[in-house]
Order: structure tokens, then sequence, then C-alpha cells
């Protein structure tokens, strides 16, 4: 199989080999240069976290914690040989499927190091910054050696794709997301199933990189499997001549099938059907879409955007997916009608543009409002697997398309410069004005940050262990989800030894009726209930004999030995006060929190 741009003008496509007329070493330096631009751009982008200690992400604090909680979970399993795949030591007494869940076990275990060494929070922004400097690194080897062959192009084309508004948006605590630097690496194995003699070497890497992908982010290996699928797919119908490589290709397919099935088969298997399995998002969460105007719109994190500009036409700041702005979209219809007789090109145009199709819903959305028309979307959203997609991330795929395709535009302008050399200044200008025009708007700015607050003593200083013992747990007040994990980075720091009640994961929901869909925590207790309520109307609802003897039902479930409470948290006034009248012990200070000893009322 010849490589993708081979008929975009160009003839046959290199694998590997300098561009023409560069010298190994200019080659070496120019490498060189490329990964380091990537690296300082990746910590142009986290900036604010490298200069500020104390400082975490502003627009997701909560994912930041769980993260810096799989961080060190990952350390726990490699330290103390904890199992993997669940964990007791969050949700007491449940656990969480972590399978089910952002483990990240791929970069957790290897990172222990890190985790160990210097905490989970250093962890988490040292995976967050070298993820997506590696994203770069790992797309511009893969489109120099085996894409294109040139490197200005290949730079240009990786430097989209590890740092577009959609990945710069996902850096506020998505490591997981933003870190793809695995994605390059199996379109390069995949490519290379074709290659006559070595289908067994070939499909037993690209197995293994599947495997690593797996436990990186589904998401991303399910949104890649179908973009390859489908531009090999236009490669067998366009090119006629790389149906002789059929042979090898499927039986490298096959082995790179079989090792991933043999090493993914138990992990999954929790993941489906093991303690703490869900059947899909909920419906809120699968209503998460792209606004249509979002894709000729500036990010916030953008050069040329900010969040007063773009605030209606995303969920949150994070899950702003599209986001190219009209210069660049008016680039990518141009590039796809100038390359048009390129096989690769059509295929990347048509998965390109079932990927913004589906990423639009089950209803249509244009400039914050509802059209009343139906998605693509809404006849697949039910289906296994899919109705754990988020819809708008199906625009987050575009990016490397849109990269791929720069980097291919790039090079047949190159070529065209070399062939005519007259007007080769005027081809230069040209494309260095096209291209700044639709990229310096959207090039990415430093993301904001905020002033995390400290863990407090009790946690640090170890003054909670002995009101764990016999396998307690702590109560936080409010009990962590959605809207509060400071706990888990608490629990991230003591390297899980402080299990804690609830948590923010998801969770079947086990209520008659709601068909195991997944909540963002466990199903809700009275007390977790009452709580809630406090913090969201500020004032403690009547409390009756039943909410007293619930409360201590309660606090014996999640093996409470203290409850305790930040004062700093939003509410806290009304918390303790909601929580002493409840249970009838008086609180005291002790190590920067409220503390209440439950194990009398417990035991």
């Amino acid at each position: 199989m010849t490589t993708p741009e081979s008929d975009a003008g160009r003839g046959d496509a290199v694998e590997g080999g300098p561009d023409e007329g560069e010298r190994p070493g200019r080659e070496r330096w120019i490498d060189g240069a490329a990964v380091l631009s990537f690296v300082l751009l990746a910590f142009w982008v986290t900036a604010r976290f490298w200069t500020n200690p104390d400082a975490g992400v502003r627009d997701n604090r909560t994912d930041q914690a769980q993260f810096e909680w799989m961080m060190a979970h990952g350390a726990r399993v490699v330290t103390d040989f904890a199992y993997p795949f669940t964990s007791d030591r969050m949700n007491v007494p449940d656990g969480v499927n972590l399978m089910a869940n952002t483990s990240v076990l791929s970069i957790s275990l290897p990172m222990t190091p890190i985790t160990v060494l210097f905490g989970p929070s250093k962890a988490f922004l040292v995976f967050l910054a070298l993820g997506m400097a590696a994203t770069g690194v790992a797309w511009y080897f893969v489109l120099s050696r085996v894409l294109i062959g040139a490197r200005a192009p290949a730079w240009l084309g990786a430097g989209f794709c590890a740092f577009a508004p959609a990945m710069v948006s996902h850096a506020n605590a998505h490591p997981n997301i933003v870190g793809q630097f695995v994605v390059p690496l199996i379109v390069w194995r995949t490519l290379r199933l074709a290659r006559p003699r070595r289908w067994l070497r070939n499909g037993v890497l690209l197995g293994v990189l599947i495997v690593w992908q797996a436990f990186l982010n589904l998401e991303i290996l399910l949104m890649t499997a179908i973009g390859l699928g489908v531009v090999v797919a236009a490669l067998a119908i366009g090119r006629p001549e790389t149906r002789r490589a059929a042979r090898p290709f499927c039986a490298g397919l096959g082995v790179a099938a079989v090792v991933a099935g043999a090493l993914l088969a138990y992990p999954l298997y929790v993941q489906f059907f093991g303690p703490g399995a869900y059947q899909g998002l909920s419906r809120l969460i699968r209503g998460y879409r792209t606004d249509l105007a979002s894709f000729v719109a500036w990010s916030r994190e953008s050069l040329a955007g900010d969040a007063r500009g773009s605030v209606w036409l995303a969920k949150n700041a994070t899950e702003e997916n599209a986001f190219f702005g009209w210069p660049l979209v008016v680039l990518v219809v141009a590039l796809v009608w100038w390359l048009r007789r390129s096989v690769v090109v059509l295929g990347l145009a048509a998965v390109g543009l079932v990927f913004a199709l589906f990423s639009l819903g089950r209803e249509i959305r244009l400039d914050g409002h509802d059209t009343g028309i139906p998605g693509p979307w809404a006849v697949l959203e039910d289906l296994p697997i899919l109705h754990s997609v988020v819809p708008t991330r199906w625009s987050l795929a575009l990016t490397p398309i849109i990269g791929i395709l720069l980097a291919l535009g790039a090079d047949h302008a190159r070529r065209l410069a070399r062939r005519h050399p007259a007007a080769r200044p005027q081809i230069r200008f040209a494309t260095a004005t096209v291209l700044t025009m639709a990229l310096l708007p959207i090039l990415p700015t430093p993301l904001p940050a905020v002033r995390l607050e400290p863990t407090p003593a009790f946690v640090t200083s170890g003054a909670w262990r002995p009101y764990l013992a016999g396998g307690r747990s702590v109560v936080t007040l409010p009990l962590p989800d959605t809207t509060y994990a400071d706990p888990l980075r608490w629990s991230a720091e003591t390297r899980l030894a402080m299990p804690l009640a609830r948590g923010y994961f998801l969770y079947p929901d086990t209520r008659p009726g709601a068909g195991r869909v997944a909540l963002f925590s466990a199903p809700p207790r009275p007390t977790s209930t009452f709580f809630h309520t406090i913090r969201t109307t500020g004032g403690v609802p009547p409390i009756t004999p039943q909410d007293r003897v619930a409360a201590v039902d309660d606090l014996r479930y999640w093996r409470a030995g203290a409850v305790i409470l930040d004062p700093r948290v939003r509410q806290a006034d009304a918390l303790a006060r909601g929580m002493s009248e409840l249970t009838g012990l008086e609180p005291r200070f002790t190590g920067g929190v409220w503390l209440w000893d439950v194990r009398p009322l417990v035991d």
C-alpha cells in the first residue's frame, strides 16, 4: 500500500528519507528544533501552572482533582500491588469501577516515580504538558517520515494536531484527551500492515498500540478506528493497485485484533459487566452537542477569542471541540477542492463530514438556539458503545483530519514552487499569507489558572488515621460530587490511604426505572441529599426523627469514622449547623477542619 498522498500531485510518496536537497546533519537540527518548539508551546499553554505552584485550572477543577486521584491510584498499583481495575479507596463501601472511568493506567503506571517523588498534582501537570508536546512530536515524525516526507509541512500539520483550539480547550484538566500521541503511531502501524512478509510483527505492534490507547482513552480509540477504516476503504476503492496488499494487510489486522482482544478481554469484561458498570451516559450528557455556529467561531483560549464571544456556543470551557474560525474553514474547503484528485484527501473529507454531522447531536443547534431539525446522531445514540460517547467530541476528531490536510496542502505548494522556479516567490508569499490569515487568530494563549486552597493540616499530618481503624472512611461535608471534588485531591496526597465516602466518578443509577445509566457519583442517599440541599439553598431543612435515623444508617453504610468540614467551602456555617442538629454531636476545630468523631454513633 502506498502512502496516502501519492496521488495528490507528487508522485509516489516516500516512507522516510530526507527532504530534497537537505543534508543529514541539517535534518537532525530541524528535527531537534521541531521537538523543542512543541515542548515550548506546551509549556506556554500551561505556563501559569508552572510559575505558580498553588495554581490549578480555573474552568475544570473537579476533573483535575479526579485525575490527580487517578495518578495516585496508578502509583498505588505499582507500590502496593493494588488491583488496577477497581478501587475501594473511594465510594466506600461499594468502590469504583475504574475501567468504566478514566483510569489512564497506561500513563499513571509508568509515571509512578514522578507521583511518588513530587506528588499527584505535579504528576498531573507533567502528564498534561508533556502529553500535548508528545502529541506534536509523534505527529511530526509520522507526517515527515511516513505520510509526507517533508519536514516543514509536517511541522505545520503536527502543530495543529497538538495545539488546535479543541486541544487547548481540553487542556482544562483533560490530559487523557490532549495526550493523543498514540494516535499517529496507530496510523503509522496500520499503514505498515500492507508490507508483505512482516504481517505478524506489524500486527503485534499495532495490537500493543491499541491496548496502550485503550488504557488512555477509549473514545479517541473509537474515533481513530472509524477514521482509519474510512481512509483505508477509500484507498482500496480508489487505487486498484493497493488491493495486492490486501492479504498481508488483513493478516496483520487479524493478528492485531487477536493481540488486543486477548490483552483487553478481562479489563473490558470488568468495564462492561463488573461491579459499578453502567449502561451508557445519561441523556443530559448525551445532549452535549456542537453548535453549528461554533465551527466558524473563535475559541476563548485562542488569540482572537474571548469567553464572552463564545460562552453560549459550548456547554463549558472544556468542550469547545470545534471553534476553527471562518478563515480556516474556508481554507479547508479550498484544500479539499484543490487536492480532490487525491483518494486520501477525499477519504479524509468524507470522514470529517461524518464526524461533523455526528457532533451536532440529536437536534441541530445554531448560535445557541435549537432548530428543531434532528441530527443524524439521533438514530445512533442509543446503540451499545455509542451510548457512552459524548456527541460533541466527534468534532474533536476533526482536529487531526484538518492537521493532515494542512500538511498535504503545504507540501503540495512547496512542490509547485520547486517545479516552477520563476513563480516561486509568488507561490511562497501566497502560501504564507493564506496560512497566516487562517492560523494566526487561533494561536493558543496560556490557560487561565486559579489558586487552589491548600490541603488542610488534618489531612497532611495524618491526624485522620486513628479514626479510620477497622476499615472506616472519612465523610466530608459537603460530600464530593461534580461541583466539589477537593476531597479527591486530599486523598490523592495521602496516596489513597485516606478512603472517602462517595466521590466524583461515573457510577450506575440503580434506582428503579433508571436503567443503570451513568451518574457522576453514587446514587443519592437521604443524608447526601440533606447536605446537598443545604449547600444549594444555604438553609438547614426541618429535621425529623426519621432524618436522624437515616443519618445514622447512612454513616454506618459509609463505615464512617470521622466527618470533616473545610470552613472555606461555600455554606460552611449552615453545613456545620446541619451536621450537629442531625446527629446531636458537636464538632471540634483541629488541623484546619471541623471534626465530628462519629465512631460512638455508628458502633
